[in-house]
């Protein structure tokens, strides 16, 4: 288990925000909550350097502060800044302190912890957004990168066959483990690895990581996609586009779909069909 440092950047009107939090990514920033002039990074405690965290900020140019969110304390600081999240009348996020939400399709019931993806962030939003599209019903799922579980356990309330649930990090793993007990999973396989070794092909890949992780294992996606299968992506900036789209081509996919929510990107992908 480790600490998360986390720092708090303020910025100027006219910042160049997605470029900023791209950089960030690269150097090892894990999650990244946004508003009109703050911007929170979190990263390990143990991958943090100062030195290159000035240099980026330095050429925005913007303040910042640098704190440690020990692992006693997030779960304060979550609730005091936690509100539910509603992506229409399909799905809704809550904390077990949140009362049930009203004529929405799917509630999914979540305490993050240490992990990322309540749904609050941008390309969170637009996976659960893009999910209501696919027919999931008897499927095989794949879900890279599960952090919270929250999109796994989207993928079970939608009638996925089958689940399966990877990350690297041990929090992750430990904090999805959990919520799918909360909200009674009884289809979903969580897995500890940096990358898909299981023996399967899978209808649907959900992708929600970071462009660098994304760019290795595109080939990797391919070989465990179904020929009539499904890839979701994001985790991408706009600017990350045609990087990731000319990749997912030479590794045999098509883009069929894209949303945008707030410079953040979902790529939807199917197989190349020749």
């Amino acid at each position: 288990m480790v600490n998360y440092t986390e720092v708090k950047i303020q910025l100027k009107p006219g910042s160049e925000r997605d470029l900023l939090i791209a950089a960030l990514a690269e150097e090892g920033f894990e999650g990244f909550e946004e508003s009109e002039e703050m911007l929170l990074a979190f990263i390990p405690e143990t991958d943090f350097n100062p030195e290159s965290l000035e240099a980026l900020v330095k050429a925005v140019p913007a303040e910042y502060t640098v704190g440690t969110i020990r692992q006693q304390n997030w779960n304060a600081l979550w609730e005091a800044n936690f509100d539910p999240v509603q992506v229409g009348t399909f799905c809704h996020i809550r904390a077990q302190f949140h009362p049930p939400a009203e004529g929405v399709e799917h509630e999914i019931v979540i305490t993050p912890k240490m992990s990322f993806g309540t749904g609050h962030h941008a390309t969170t939003y637009l996976m659960i957004e893009t999910m209501q599209e696919l027919d999931l019903a008897g499927k095989t799922v794949l879900d890279f990168g599960t952090g919270t579980g929250v999109l796994a356990i989207l993928a079970e309330k939608r009638g996925a066959d089958s689940v399966d649930a990877i990350d690297l990090d041990e929090w992750s793993i430990v904090n999805a483990r959990e919520n799918f007990c909360i909200n009674q999973a009884k289809n979903i396989h969580l897995h500890q690895a940096d990358c898909i070794s299981l023996q399967q092909v899978y209808d649907i890949i959900l992708a929600n990581i970071n462009r660098n992780v994304i760019l290795e294992n595109l080939s990797s996606m391919r070989s465990h996609v179904a020929a009539d299968g499904v890839v979701l992506l994001s985790g991408l900036l706009t600017s990350d586009c045609n990087e990731v789209v000319e990749a997912a081509a030479a590794a045999g996919f098509t883009l069929t779909g894209l949303q945008e929510r707030g410079g953040w990107i979902a790529l939807k992908l199917a197989v190349r069909q020749y």
